[in-house]
């Protein structure tokens, strides 16, 4: 019996072309409103409480901050990719250290419909970002918000064959959870892998993950 299959995906820089949160510093805030990422760079606080600060000093309309939602640039393939991977027998989750605010309008856009593990966020009156850590979660981090490599030990111990995909430094522990043929990375995940010698399958866009997937299914069931 062929065990239940999950990818495991982050979403900024993953799914999407650009980071949410690189955009906001560069179109709406200053050097001032950002001083809270250099005290978590200097170890003084979590990356979590850096982001909460930060994003409480935009003061955005709704239909800006959609625009730059949208503006990240998904894969254009996503929702076919998505829809393929489902006919296979994948189930896939987003999990990511930003704001479910964005990643919702992001994926509602594209026409695609996934479980998200990430920080709920609202839109408050001043046209702030308040963003709180998923204090309810069985995989909620102190640190992040967000803990990415719980999520991959607990469907690797219910049992399912996980993939994983990212992009980042933060997202070294999950891809370290997989198997080296099922980690799939790209710019600075794929850097720290290469530092400490570890096996990783590269791609460009999100949906060249599914296809290399989809890929190793076929050769499975022609062995």
């Amino acid at each position: 019996m062929t065990s239940p299959r999950i990818l495991v995906t982050d979403f900024d820089g993953t799914i999407t072309a650009h980071d949410f949160y690189k955009m906001v510093v560069e179109n709406l805030l200053t050097p001032q409103d950002i001083a809270p990422w250099q005290e978590y760079r200097e170890g003084k606080i979590t990356h979590l409480s850096a982001l909460q600060q930060i994003l409480a000093k935009v003061r955005a309309s709704e239909s800006e901050l959609n625009a730059l939602a949208l503006a990240m640039n998904p894969d254009p393939r996503l929702s076919a990719a998505v829809d393929s991977l489902r006919n296979a027998g994948w189930e896939i989750v987003v999990a990511s250290a930003g704001c479910d605010w964005y990643i919702r309008r992001v994926l509602a856009a594209a026409g695609v419909d996934l479980e998200i593990y990430s920080n709920p966020t609202s839109l408050e009156d001043n046209g702030s970002l308040r963003m709180q850590g998923p204090v309810d979660s069985p995989f909620y981090c102190h640190e992040t918000g967000v803990d990415k490599a719980g999520i991959v030990r607990s469907y690797t111990r219910q049992g399912y064959t996980v993939a994983f995909a990212g992009d980042g430094f933060a997202d070294l522990p999950a891809a370290l959870g997989v198997n080296p043929g099922l980690r799939f990375a790209r710019a600075d995940l794929a850097t720290a892998l290469g530092r400490y010698h570890e096996e990783f399958q590269s791609f460009s866009v999100w949906s060249d993950v599914a296809d290399a997937l989809l890929s190793r299914d076929t050769q499975r069931s022609a062995q």
